[in-house]
């Protein structure tokens, strides 16, 4: 293939050196705002750990857990050396039982996050395939839309449900993704597990943060 291939290209990328650089509580953790940044939310047990690894080719790179709201921190991940980009796994919202001071705590570390990070070039808003759109997404969009944050959608666990179904889901969404200001027009499914749509996400991932 031609390295012009933007497939093959992030192929390639990512391939490369992918390393774990840091967890960060605060915004004042994080490393200088040097590099272009792509951040990853969702809803808790939405699959990020997983589609994480799936996009870096490496099975522990983003630890995976049964329990939802187990990340609690900004993970951020080194792509490329020198550095070319950087991941960030973002904490999972919505999860019913957690503390009400942990939940104030991440919706503060997410609101600065978006709004203080001149580098954030993009944030992929995961969605589970098999119960599409929640309230809670809704407001995490909305708060992109007013932080002028932009963001695209991406189906998880795409395997989990019928083609059929898939298809119902994604034109659903997108319907109302055009009702937002700031989200992307092109969605994309994937399944962690399967290894379908991991090549074209990477591609977004890449003109996201070089664009």
């Amino acid at each position: 293939m031609r390295e012009a291939d933007p497939i093959e290209a992030a192929r390639r990328l990512f391939a490369g050196p992918v390393e774990f650089l840091l967890s960060a509580p605060k915004l004042e953790f994080l490393p200088p705002a040097t590099v272009p940044e792509v951040a990853f939310a969702g809803r808790s047990n939405v699959g990020k750990s997983s589609l994480l690894n799936a996009l870096t080719g490496r099975n522990g790179l983003a630890r995976t857990s049964n329990t939802p709201g187990r990340t609690q921190e900004l993970n951020l991940f080194e792509v490329g050396k020198p550095t070319i980009l950087r991941l960030v796994d973002m904490p999972g919202y919505g999860y019913a039982e957690a503390p009400k001071d942990v939940v104030r705590q991440w919706a503060l570390l997410i609101g600065d996050y978006l709004r203080g990070r001149p580098t954030l070039k993009r944030v992929l808003v995961l969605i589970d395939s098999r119960h599409g759109l929640k309230p809670v997404d809704r407001e995490i969009m909305a708060l992109m839309d007013t932080s002028a944050v932009s963001y695209q959608l991406v189906l998880t666990k795409a395997d989990k449900i019928k083609p059929t179904q898939l298809a119902a889901t994604l034109a659903t969404v997108a319907e109302e993704a055009r009702k937002h200001a700031a989200a992307h027009p092109l969605l994309l499914s994937t399944s962690s597990e399967k290894n379908e749509g991991i090549a074209e996400l990477r591609a977004a991932v890449v003109a996201a943060a070089l664009a």
